[in-house]
């Protein structure tokens, strides 16, 4: 109630948002201390709040749920907007930060976001940001893809040998992180997952639709499928599109001008290709249930 009180004085203007949540967003000093380009205020303003879970080291799990204003006659689209699951890509999560500010614009009506900006906190406010997390987990490589037994072991050792930034867990989900991700999938139930990533300045995707070709500067290119990858486990076994977003620099972010670009490519596409799966909990006309 309390976190719900304040989101809506927000949005109505009656409490500056900085003020509001000053007393309840205590992780915001530390994230503005690490991330690049997102000050303790605008994360206050961000309006991100914890979402019951928590990391290995009992720093919450930050989320905003952010619906359509206005009631439309079709169900909206659900995208789930996901970043920092590697906790040295700082850009990833700031990223995510900035584009929070510009959820109540226009051009970003008519869909329903869930967006968690950080899913690897322990990783990230580590002495030294690191890729895993506090268990020493790749989190991308942790998600329950088919033959994940025998197939993420095998590739750990064998392709990368067993390099300890992409050691994939010694079970699927057996990260509280991990675990969110998938929880939020099964009752949020997206039609889109947009994962933000770098340094490799590329797009990559994972599912049926057609891919974009672009967001601002950064291109498509295939990457390649990975054992226990979220876009894997989404894209493929899901059946839910995943856009893996990766910024060309994991410490410097994007020209503002450049963060803008990508956004409005990012609305374009989803616009164009993407279109709502569920109505009421049942899978639409031309979706496809899990």
């Amino acid at each position: 109630m309390k976190y719900a009180f304040i989101l809506m004085s927000c949005l109505l203007g009656s409490v500056p948002a900085a003020q509001s949540r000053a007393a309840d967003a205590p992780w915001c000093d530390r994230l503005a201390a690490r991330l690049p380009a997102v000050s303790a205020s605008s994360c206050r303003q961000s309006a991100v709040a914890p979402s019951g879970a928590k990391s290995n080291l009992g720093f919450p799990i930050l989320e905003r749920d952010i619906a359509p204003r206005v009631p439309a006659a079709a169900p909206p689209l659900r995208v789930l907007l996901l970043g920092g699951i590697h906790g040295d890509e700082l850009t990833a999560s700031s990223l995510v930060f900035q584009w929070l500010q510009h959820m109540d614009a226009p051009v970003a009506q008519g869909v329903h976001w869930k967006v968690a900006p950080l899913l690897n906190p322990d990783g990230l406010l580590a002495a030294k940001p690191q890729r895993v997390n506090a268990h020493g987990v790749d989190l991308n490589r942790n998600f329950p893809t088919p033959g994940w037994k025998q197939e993420a072991p095998r590739y750990w050792t064998r392709v990368t040998r067993s390099d300890p930034r992409r050691f994939p867990g010694k079970a699927p989900l057996s990260e509280p992180e991990t675990r969110w991700v998938n929880d939020t999938i099964e009752r949020f139930r997206p039609d889109l997952i947009v994962s933000v990533h770098a340094p490799f300045g590329i797009l990559d995707f994972d599912g049926q639709a057609e891919p974009p070709r672009n967001f601002g500067r950064l291109i498509y290119h295939r990457v390649g499928v990975y054992p226990g990858s979220l876009g894997n486990y989404s894209g493929w076994h899901k059946q839910v599109p995943v856009i893996t977003i990766e910024l060309p620099n994991a410490q410097s972010m994007p020209s503002d001008a450049e963060v803008q670009r990508i956004w409005r490519d990012m609305l374009d596409w989803i616009k164009r290709n993407m279109t709502p799966r569920y109505a009421n909990g049942a899978a639409v006309e031309g979706g496809t249930a899990d």
